[in-house]
């Protein structure tokens, strides 16, 4: 027991699983979970995350639980428990009710003989405080006497004390025990993973861990003033956030898990990472030593460096992961040649692993949910890595290995049962995960706002290899920066006009418009454009004309003063997309910012010498892009708004039996092709076997001849089809995932539009609309909400670029109407000033 009370949360979403993640632990309720391949990820790795179930729950779903890395599960039906473990589960992984058994135990009231039931403190025993009233006081008696106590998050505090509230710290500091003469407790102070490392030993009083817990900040006792706390880095900057609070079998020393701010350790002298003589700069070993290098090299390394080189060149790193895997393979029986081509391996592996935002402590989450499993797969290997016999001579070694058939079938579910878990799994999302990534942008924001353009100029020479004079290209653009076809000038010609017809159609049909709520009371509302908007279309190696279009066009129809464009040049040309430049020209935007990723962003939230300060932000971008969006939108120094969150693309297709099977396919593909994290779900409605078959065929087909099959595969691996028996059904599963693109390849599709609709981001209606034309050239807006929040969130419309102001006109037979009203809700809100403010015209009106 590392800490005596175990946080039942409502739901991973819960905010309290932030507040309590201190205690290393919580309990989730089975039916708040939507299970996914990598939905452990999105908790901390320090985190044991544990799952009650109920008696409905299958042998089947538990052993799912188990092997998505679930610690231990709470089953309170001794018949369930006597299941499971007759299936074979271990008894180690599950508490239950039941007194004698090798799974930890659940109780409700205390034992005559803890020890007994305890196996001399091998067995963890949880006291059910879920239903019923508790107090302090009866918390910190049990938690003494040994037991872990379940209780909802929603009763808990972290504060020492709080009305109505359990207070954890409370909790954990009574358990604690010292001989020490000043009372003092040992500290153990260690880094969180991938390190685990050893940084100092402290000392501690009750009243220090309470305020560390209470903070979440590194606080201990000071020995030299004895009467005050010690706030580690209070003066020197080497500030902690406290993560994790254990102690050991003992209850005589304590652990805490601390994250140091970067670029400082935990040692007194400034050079030192740990007390026990580890320099800051060169700390660690193995792999621990080796992400940290490699993190350090990816966002530092010079240009035209070998590091930079692996970082930037795909296909030098994965010709480099293919050439030591192939020597690796070869240095077999020689124990030293095997260790030193398994260290080469592993360095190109972590290169691959940063460059896709992935560090040490992501892969050993994964490893440890490995060695969580129950159950083993066959073990054979996919059919192409095999070796096949040809002459009783081994085929050479391929250079490409193809797809398998198989990789490009999606899952199949019967929806035919709403509340069935398979549902679940099919529309929940792969988690998404920003602190890792946040880290990475933080340092590149607090640049761009200190040094401004100078910034702009380093860190476009230092991600696009593009070395630049001036970051910012002003109107009117050079006709040389705009050389394109006329083809593609008549193509953008010809959308841009279409998205102008569709968002002029949106405006506001009065300048103002006005109510007379009440008798000489008249309410008015009236738009006005948001003055200036900045909008970042993806660069370097893509070319998104399209982007700017459905950015720049809405905002030139709501008449916004200042369009500036964000963009980075080509790394192979070193200037802007032509035909992005050509889209802004026809925009009148008012300049374009030569940058991209978060640098980008923060210069049009902040502004720079050169670049003009937004009021708002819109467009879409990788990881980079929206964690630095989301970081301008919640400081309030910046002033400055977001269109939407942004997550995957995705696309749901309703179809039924008579949808043609190429059509539906080529629209799935059509979304899979964007990443591996998009997601593409089919509702089938009423199909019979031959039809599945056909559309799983025509997808096999289609995605096996695409240049970008291999992500595509991927994508599918985590998408599904969904066979319902109805219509209403497919619309009532549509409406709850809330997809960013719907497809109706039905049967008088437009019949069901708008009525049974409800949340999505836009809608293409029968067969002949795919999602192609509304990313292009239909006129809608492409910018949509994905991951779910079409819910309460639109695309990028016209209203998107402007803001409503609403103004009153009281006339004397107005106040007459409502003064009254209005001093009587200003008297019980104690607001005497405001009822005055209207007594005093009453008066002098002579209508009081």
């Amino acid at each position: 027991m590392s800490f005596p009370i175990l946080p039942f949360i409502a739901s991973p979403e819960d905010p309290q699983l932030e507040e309590f993640s201190i205690t290393g632990q919580a309990l989730f309720a089975y039916e708040k979970l939507k299970l996914s391949k990598h939905w452990i990820q999105q908790f901390p790795s320090q985190l044991a995350i544990f799952v009650q179930v109920q008696k409905d729950v299958s042998v089947d779903q538990i052993t799912e639980l188990l092997n998505l890395g679930v610690e231990k599960v709470f089953i309170s039906d001794e018949s369930q428990y006597e299941s499971v473990v007759a299936a074979g589960l271990p008894e180690d992984r599950f508490a239950s009710t039941k007194l004698q058994s090798n799974s930890s135990l659940i109780v409700g009231e205390k034992l005559d003989d803890l020890k007994k039931y305890n196996h001399d403190d091998n067995r963890d025993v949880y006291f059910d405080f879920t239903n019923g009233d508790v107090t302090q006081g009866d918390v910190d008696e049990l938690a003494k006497l040994g037991y872990t106590i379940v209780l909802p998050g929603k009763t808990l505090t972290t504060k020492k004390q709080e009305s109505e509230k359990v207070s954890i710290s409370s909790a954990f500091v009574n358990t604690l025990v010292t001989d020490r003469p000043d009372g003092l407790f040992t500290t153990l102070i260690t880094s969180p993973a991938p390190q685990y490392t050893a940084l100092g030993i402290v000392y501690s009083s009750k009243e220090s861990i309470i305020a560390a817990i209470d903070e979440k900040v590194g606080v201990y006792q000071s020995r030299k003033r004895t009467h005050e706390l010690w706030y580690k880095g209070k003066t020197s900057g080497a500030t902690q956030k406290l993560l994790q609070v254990a102690k050991d079998c003992d209850s005589d020393v304590v652990k805490f898990m601390v994250e140091n701010r970067k670029g400082y350790g935990f040692c007194h002298k400034s050079t030192k990472y740990t007390c026990f003589g580890d320099d800051l700069q060169h700390n660690g070993h193995g792999l621990p030593k080796l992400d940290a290098t490699l993190q350090d090299r990816f966002e530092n390394a010079p240009e035209g460096s070998y590091s930079k080189r692996l970082f930037n060149d795909e296909s030098l790193l994965v010709a480099k992961l293919k050439e030591e895997l192939d020597e690796l393979i070869d240095a077999k029986g020689d124990k030293d040649e095997v260790a030193w081509e398994a260290a080469d391996l592993m360095y190109f592996v972590m290169c691959w692993c940063i460059k896709n935002g992935v560090s040490l402590s992501d892969v050993e989450k994964n490893l440890d949910v490995k060695s969580l499993k129950v159950t083993r797969r066959k073990g054979d290997a996919k059919p192409a890595y095999l070796k096949e016999e040809a002459n009783g001579q081994p085929e050479s070694k391929k250079p490409k290995l193809e797809q398998d058939a198989a990789d490009y079938q999606l899952e199949v579910i019967d929806a035919s049962d709403l509340s069935s878990p398979g549902i679940a799994k099919a529309m929940s999302r792969p988690a998404q995960k920003t602190s890792e990534i946040m880290k990475l942008v933080l340092p590149i924001i607090e640049n761009v706002k200190a040094n401004g353009d100078k910034a702009l100029i380093e860190l476009t020479a230092k991600f696009d290899g593009v070395t630049l004079q001036t970051p910012v290209l002003s109107a009117p653009f050079p006709e040389s920066l705009m050389n394109i076809s006329q083809e593609m000038k008549d193509a953008i010609d010809i959308s841009m006009n279409n998205i102008e017809k569709f968002h002029a159609a949106q405006l506001p049909k009065k300048k103002i418009m006005t109510v007379e709520t009440s008798p000489g009371v008249y309410c008015s509302r009236f738009a006005k454009p948001i003055e200036n908007v900045g909008l970042y279309v993806p660069g370097g190696t893509a070319v998104l004309p399209s982007t700017a279009m459905m950015l720049g066009v809405p905002a030139k129809v709501a008449g916004c003063k200042n369009i500036v464009i964000a963009s980075p040049p080509s790394r192979s040309t070193g200037q802007l997309t032509p035909e992005v430049v050509y889209v802004a020209h026809k925009l009148g935007a008012s300049c374009i910012v030569m940058a991209g990723g978060a640098q980008a962003v923060t210069a049009l939230a902040y502004g720079t010498e050169s670049v003009i300060k937004c009021d708002k932000i819109l467009g879409p971008g990788n990881q980079f892009v929206t964690a630095a969006k989301m970081y301008v939108q919640n400081d309030t120094q910046a002033l400055c708004s977001i269109d939407m969150p942004a997550g995957p693309s995705e696309v749901l297709v309703i179809a039924d039996e008579d949808a043609d099977a190429d059509f539906v396919a080529s629209d799935l593909l059509s979304q899979a092709e964007h990443g591996v994290d998009s997601q593409v779900i089919l509702i089938g409605v009423g199909l019979s076997s031959t039809k599945l078959q056909e559309f799983q065929q025509a997808v096999t087909k289609q995605a096996s001849a695409l240049p970008r099959k291999e992500i595509v595969a991927k994508c599918l691996s985590h998408s599904y089809v969904l066979l319902t028996k109805s219509y209403q059904d497919a619309f009532d599963l549509s409406n709850q995932y809330a997809p960013e693109h719907l497809i109706l390849q039905i049967n008088n599709a437009s019949s069901y539009v708008p009525d049974y609709i409800e949340n999505a981001g836009s809608v293409f209606v029968g067969a002949l609309s795919p999602e192609s034309c509304g990313d292009y050239s239909s006129g809608t807006n492409h910018t949509l909400p994905t991951y779910g929040y079409a819910r309460q969130y639109s695309g990028v419309n016209t209203a998107t670029f402007q803001k409503f102001i609403t103004s009153q006109d009281v006339t004397e037979q107005g106040l007459q109407s409502i003064g009254k009203a209005v001093m009587t809700l200003a008297a019980v809100e104690g607001l005497e000033a405001h009822r005055r403010a209207v007594e005093v015209r009453m008066e002098k009106l002579g209508l009081l």
